[in-house]
Formats: structure tokens, sequence, C-alpha cells
């Protein structure tokens, strides 16, 4: 096991910076997941890590090392990545002990290993196999084995699991985790993907544009986003966001025809201004009173439904049971609870930190009810 220290890390590609320093620390057994879309230098990042990538300034260290000049071999990270890249003349057992066989060690020893190798990795029955007899599970699969094998202090995994369809990602996901939990290995594990991120990390990393949004725990990120970036990437179907105007004189929150009253101390604290407000699809709920939308078209999940609509301009999603009687074209109304809203500021796109869940709790049901305009 190994723990990371990234300090000020920075990469440009000539005249075009791709990281813009970077500063996170992973502990020794973690399992970290950096997310983010296409382009954001979460890949850049891993490879930097394993010595692919040179650093154009800053540091990175592996238990307590400085590597930044260190050769990949020498950092004792193991990589896996989106493209198998398996040896297709060689067999299973081939492909798993061939870093074995390069480094000399002896053929008693190198059998021994792949033959464990491949029990953790459920391959023992394919060893004799090559790659193209194997499904795409299966190959990557030979993947991770060729990396556990070498026995690293870190493993980083660059979205191993792209290639796969989606039931194959779930299963996969499960053996990976469990796999984790086997070795206790640190591992950095790339993805695009924010469920992956979120049935994997211990730790997540939210990036953006070659900077971190946010790191902490995945329920801590989804229930408390940094910013408008992280409460639109986390969260399926996605958060929804529209512009609201504090009316300071009414204490209230105004916006699409509808207007919400809070606490007069929180209206004084955020001051007259326009605002970004956020809610969770599934926390809104079907009530008799509160902001009225137009059905556009429903989701049918099976456990439930999810009715697509428009608030403010902006497009609206609710999570609602099965029993909820709506078809496109009619209208539903919903109450959209005080303690559930996430506030962002316009200019900068980061959260407000206003807790509304204490004032919610202390208020009357007048004052959480949304009233027409």
């Amino acid at each position: 096991m190994a723990d990371i220290a990234i300090r000020a890390v920075r990469k440009s590609y000539g005249k075009n910076p791709t990281l813009h320093g970077i500063d996170l620390a992973f502990a020794s057994g973690e399992f970290v997941v950096i997310l983010g879309p296409s382009g954001c230098g979460k890949s850049t990042l891993l490879r930097m890590i394993a010595g692919l990538e040179e650093i154009t300034s800053g540091e990175i260290a592996i238990n307590g090392k400085v590597v930044n000049r260190l050769e990949p071999r020498e950092r004792g990270c193991a990589m896996v990545f989106q493209n198998y890249a398996l040896y297709p003349h060689m067999t299973v057992a081939g492909n798993i002990g061939y870093a074995l066989k390069v480094a000399g060690v002896p053929k008693a020893e190198r059998l021994r290993r792949i033959e464990e190798t491949a029990k953790i990795v459920g391959l023992s029955d394919y060893l004799d196999r090559k790659p193209a007899a194997l499904s795409g599970g299966q190959r990557q699969r030979v993947a991770m084995a060729r990396a556990i094998i070498r026995e690293p202090n870190v493993f980083l995994f660059d979205e191993p699991l792209s290639n796969l369809d989606a039931k194959l990602r779930v299963t996969m996901r499960a053996e990976i985790r469990k796999l984790h939990q086997r070795l206790s290995a640190t591992s950095i594990f790339v993805t695009h993907d924010q469920v992956e991120a979120m049935t994997l990390a211990d730790k997540l990393v939210v990036m953006n544009k070659g900077v971190v949004e946010q790191v902490g725990q995945p329920l801590d990120i989804y229930h408390r986003p940094a910013s408008i970036f992280v409460a639109s990437f986390i969260g399926s179907p996605a958060m929804n966001l529209f512009d609201a105007a504090v009316d300071v004189d009414n204490a209230c929150l105004t916006f699409g025809g509808t207007k919400m009253v809070i606490d007069r101390a929180l209206a004084v604290r955020l001051g007259a201004r326009h605002i970004t407000v956020g809610i969770r699809p599934e926390q809104c709920v079907v009530a008799p009173e509160g902001v009225s939308i137009k059905v556009d078209f429903i989701e049918e999940l099976g456990s439930g439904r999810v009715i697509h609509s428009e608030l403010n301009g902006h497009p609206f999603a609710a999570t609602v049971d099965e029993h909820t009687r709506a078809r496109p074209g009619d209208r539903v109304t919903l109450e959209l609870p005080l303690a559930h809203l996430h506030l962002f500021d316009q200019e900068t796109g980061r959260r407000i930190e206003i807790d509304l869940a204490p004032r919610a709790a202390r208020n009357s049901a007048s004052q959480q009810t949304l009233q027409a305009v």
C-alpha cells in the first residue's frame, strides 16, 4: 500500500494548459475515483502518476518519495487501460506472467504466481486459451491479473469498463470492488460515468476543465455539491437547476410564476439578487399546492416514473411513483421542500453555504409553501 500526494501539479502541451495546479492527497489503501467529462484532464493526471506523462510543474510523491524523475517501472504502480492491449498470440497464462518473464523470475515461481493470480480474478479455467476465445469481461480480468501479479503498491485504472456492455459493467464494478477489499492496495480509478464513481469510491474527486471542483465521500458530494457543475454532473436524472430572484422585502424566492416564502433573516443574508436554485428530481413531491408544470414526456422505470417538463425556461424532472396519474400535456403540481433546495451564486457558480434545513424545520408550514405570484 502507498499514500500519494499531488502538489501544485500543472500540465501544458506547448502553450495549451491542461491541468491548472492540482492539489490532492490519497491515503494508503483508499479507493479513489476521479470523475469528470471528456477532456477535463483526469486521464492526464493518472498518466502523470504512472510516469507516462511528464509533469510541467509541481510534484507527485508516493510513500513520501517524490517520483517526478523516476521511470514508470520504479514507481510501484500498475495500470489497467481502457483497451486491454493483450498479446493475441499468447495464452492467458502467458499474458498474465509476461512481466515476470521479462524480469527474469524463475519459471517455477512464475507459474505459481500465475495460478494464484488467475484464481483471484476467476480465470483458473482459462489459462490455456488465447484472448480471441475470451469474452470482453474475461479479457478485462486478464488485464487486471497482469497488473495484480506485479504486486504493486498502487493500482491505476484508466476507464477500464468503457468497452463493456451495461450488464457486464455492473458485474465488473462489483468484482473490482471485491478485488480492492482483498488486496488492500491504493487504487485510483478514472471514469466519466457517475454511477461507476458513486458505487466504487471511498473518495471521489470531481474534475472540470483541468481543475478539481470538489473532493469528498460520494454521498457528501451528492447531498452537498460545491458548484453548479458538480450539481449537474452527479445524479441520474440530473439535479434540476433554475433561476430565481431573492425578494428581500417580502422574504421570498420568486421563480416560474411562483414564490417560496423563506425566513426573513435568510432573505436579508442572501440580499436582493438572482441566484441559481437546485433540487433533485426524487425530492420533488406531488402536492395540491406548489409549482404547476406541464408534462412533456414520461420515462417509465417500472419502480417509478420520471416526469419531464420545463420550469423558468430550464429542463425540469420529477421522480414520482408508478401510481401517479399523468400523461403528456397534463399539468402536475409539485411541492419543492425548502429543506432540499440547493442555492448557487450565478457569477461564481459556487454553492451558497446556507443550511436551509434547520430553518425549514422551525418555520411554519405556510412559510414553506409555494404560492402563485
